[in-house]
């Protein structure tokens, strides 16, 4: 849970730690008709977003989270052209998957319209105009819902979700039956990729091993992967999936794709930070062996 006291946000971390921010504004707080929505100022991160209590993104350091999440899967794509989003209200993960010369058309599905109105509004840093890009469909609606009724299909998909959080709107879009029913909108050779909760030492286990354990099960060829955004406090999981190889790529080949596709400098991704991320520490790599949960609609796994 979060609550603002005064000019602090204290954000429940784990149910017996805290970590408290010094905020100077709250541009918005309120309920949407699926969850409790703060945009906030601080001077250490500008501009956040909190969903339910939950940092989602800050002005600071949201281009570590996007980059990580959206660019392995789009260079590991030999050409992407068609692309989902499940998800992304704030517009980073948009912004960088049309960042790619390759892409046609992407199609956004995020439930929630008034919180992307909101980022709209409070957070033009994040998506910096990408919503009124020509090749960017937005759609609100359930992504599952959207999928199971659609008969498109795609390069890649980006799932961009809020946490697997129970009540939340978001936790059936982390089970075998979802990545099934996603799995049949890929094109031959196409990716998903979903960000998949902490990676820490601490709370690895509490959605990040199940995630990747569920995508293994399905998917011929899966890769967890991590990174430290500096405002999740700890380190951050994400996999990537698909039922081609997916190659592992050289420092030197990541940075040519990124010179040869993407179509401005990124501040935080490249070729040795592609190795870094894929590199997993002890902790990550037993925690991984050591699982043998399946996420599934009748059984699933929430985050604390």
């Amino acid at each position: 849970m979060e609550e603002i006291t005064g000019k602090w946000v204290i954000e429940t971390v784990m149910p017996d730690l805290a970590v408290m921010l010094k905020v100077d504004d709250v541009l918005f707080s309120g309920h949407t008709g699926y969850q409790r929505v703060e945009v906030v100022h601080s001077e250490i991160y500008g501009r956040s977003l909190l969903l339910d209590g939950k940092t989602q993104s800050t002005e600071r350091d949201e281009h570590i989270y996007h980059e990580t999440l959206v660019h392995p899967a789009m260079l590991l794509h030999p050409n992407p052209q068609t692309v989902f989003i499940g998800g992304g209200g704030e517009g980073g993960t948009l912004r960088e998957t049309l960042a790619h010369r390759t892409v046609e058309n992407v199609v956004m599905v995020d439930l929630d319209g008034q919180v992307v109105q909101l980022c709209r509004e409070h957070l033009p840093q994040h998506h910096q105009g990408a919503f009124e890009d020509r090749r960017t469909t937005l759609v609100h609606d359930d992504a599952r819902k959207y999928l199971e009724t659609d008969s498109r299909q795609y390069d890649v998909m980006i799932m961009d979700l809020v946490d697997p959080l129970e009540g939340g709107p978001a936790y059936l879009l982390y089970t075998e039956e979802y990545y099934n029913i996603a799995r049949a909108r890929l094109k031959p050779g196409g990716i998903l990729v979903t960000q998949s909760g902490p990676a820490g030492y601490l709370s690895l286990h509490e959605c990040f091993t199940t995630i990747y354990n569920t995508l293994d099960s399905i998917f011929d060829h899966a890769l967890p992967y991590q990174a430290h955004v500096p405002s999740f406090i700890t380190l951050w999981g994400f996999t990537v999936a698909s039922e081609s190889p997916l190659p592992a790529l050289a420092p030197e080949e990541v940075d040519r794709r990124i010179a040869e596709r993407v179509t401005r400098p990124l501040r935080h991704y490249d070729g040795e930070g592609h190795a870094a991320m894929f590199t997993l520490p002890r902790h990550i790599r037993e925690g991984i062996a050591g699982e043998t949960r399946i996420n599934r609609d009748d059984a699933p796994v929430f985050m604390v």
